[in-house]
């Protein structure tokens, strides 16, 4: 069967714009997901990357016009600078990587959207613990501790493969970054 390892922060709006295509194109080519929140705090030092707020003013603004772009063009909510940006992804992230892998991708677009459609702050505990109980999320507590191990041996394993910006995909040893290159994953699924 077909697999694609999917590396992505939980508050990148990237990310969000290509979680629900990736869902689409991978259920058109058979294949499953293994969706593996990582640290990025950790990868963008090694890989060259700044965090947005170390970014040239020139970069920052250009952001802002390319999400404007790509919420038009891909016809999605996405509040462009939404009240609770940045924030703290981390217990989110956690949430993703411990709970069962067939409900990561679900917990995963409920967190992408509670950042950037509805503006709920995901560092926030109780809003946590709603996303869990919708994602059908029963121990929360254990699931954030398994979820702690996991995003930890995520970000190594995306370190290893030089994984460096999100989201990426990897299908088949290759690398696919930004969801704008949803479409060259695509077709290489249809390879096999």
């Amino acid at each position: 069967m077909k697999s694609i390892d999917y590396y992505f922060s939980p508050v990148s709006p990237w990310t969000y714009l290509g979680h629900a295509r990736l869902a689409v194109i991978a259920a058109r080519a058979g294949a499953t997901i293994k969706a593996k929140p990582v640290d990025y705090g950790l990868i963008f030092p090694v890989s060259g990357g700044l965090p947005l707020g170390k970014r040239a003013p020139q970069r920052q603004a250009y952001r802002l016009v390319e999400l404007a772009r790509w919420r038009e063009f891909l016809k999605l909510p996405l509040t462009i600078q939404p009240k609770f940006f940045p924030a703290d992804g981390t217990q989110g992230a956690y949430l993703v990587a411990g709970a069962d892998e067939a409900k990561r991708m679900g917990i995963a677009g409920d967190v992408l959207s509670a950042v950037w459609v509805r503006e709920e702050n995901i560092a926030d505990p109780a809003l946590l613990s709603a996303i869990a109980a919708r994602q059908g999320v029963n121990d929360l507590q254990s699931t954030l501790a398994k979820g702690k191990l996991a995003y930890e041996a995520n970000t190594q394993e995306a370190l290893a493969l030089n994984v460096f910006g999100a989201p990426t995909y990897a299908y088949n040893g290759e690398l696919f970054w930004g969801q704008d290159r949803l479409d060259f994953l695509e077709r290489a699924l249809a390879r096999g």
